[in-house]
């Protein structure tokens, strides 16, 4: 589906996650396979979110050691990022009401060509560019489940009209356009029918067996999964949950562009050294 193959290993030893308000969570170890499905467990507030957005390299690592794939945590967080995606994380993933599947479907395939396209890419003819697109958009949304013709209006169904397991396959749909090796699923059990919840483990299961690996947060574990549990992870309340996942991505994301613009002065130093020389 995508530029990347397989999934990746996910290693954690005492792993801890520190918030704004105190320890989100501490002493999780995790020990999964290329295309496991880890199913994050715990009640609402145990710091599930956090541990997520900490696997995928959104939020930083406070202490122990964690590893996903080549990549270290939290030393390496930019490069966790730029192999994984997130579904279905409210704040963070959020679907616009107003605008139709398609919509979403067009901006997420935009975006990827812009952003998530090597350089040869981007230089390839543009009917070329659009052809592989519309592939990874097909691809995505059968690997999501989502039948685009059994919507009441089709593609031109607005998100408002969606039922929500169906909002949850878009979301995940968009997230793997860009082909990712690590999927991370927020509330994937939250307001579904206990039939509603074997659809979305079969389908993140589907996923896994497809070379994924994907860490799911859900208040109980499907049989078969990697299980994770934050119940009783911490010493100490820490409102976890009630962390803005958008301001940790934010903050994780300006620290690359800082370090990036670090970079870029030295390397611009050098230049002029060089050319003094």
């Amino acid at each position: 589906m995508g530029e990347q193959a397989g999934g990746v290993r996910i290693v954690a030893d005492g792993l801890g996650i520190k918030g704004p308000r105190g320890w989100a969570v501490r002493g999780i170890s995790v020990d999964a396979e290329p295309g496991a499905l880890i199913a994050v467990e715990g009640p609402s507030g145990s710091g599930r979110t956090c541990l997520l957005l900490g696997l995928t390299g959104r939020m930083k690592v406070s202490e122990g050691t964690a590893a996903v794939g080549d990549a270290r945590l939290p030393k390496q967080m930019a490069a966790v990022r730029g192999i994984s995606a997130l579904a279905h994380v409210p704040g963070v993933t959020d679907l616009d009401p107003a605008l139709t599947v398609a919509e979403h479907l067009r901006e997420r395939a935009l975006l990827q060509q812009r952003f998530g396209a090597s350089l040869r890419g981007l230089l390839r003819p543009r009917a070329e560019r659009a052809a592989e697109a519309g592939r990874r958009v097909e691809a995505a949304l059968e690997a999501a489940g989502l039948d685009l013709e059994a919507l009441p209006k089709g593609p031109r169904t607005a998100v408002r009209d969606l039922e929500r397991l169906e909002a949850l396959r878009l979301s995940v749909a968009l997230a793997l356009v860009g082909g990712p090796r690590l999927l991370g699923i927020d509330d994937t059990d939250l307001k579904l029918s206990d039939g509603e919840r074997g659809e979305v483990w079969a389908l993140l299961g589907s996923l896994a067996d497809a070379g994924t690996t994907v860490v799911a947060v859900c208040s109980e574990a499907p049989e078969g999964a990697v299980r994770v549990s934050t119940a009783e992870s911490r010493e100490e309340p820490a409102a976890a949950d009630e962390a803005d996942p958008a301001e940790e991505i934010d903050r994780a994301e300006g620290a690359d562009q800082a370090d990036q613009a670090e970079r870029g002065e030295e390397k611009a130093d050098a230049l002029t050294e060089t050319g003094r020389a």
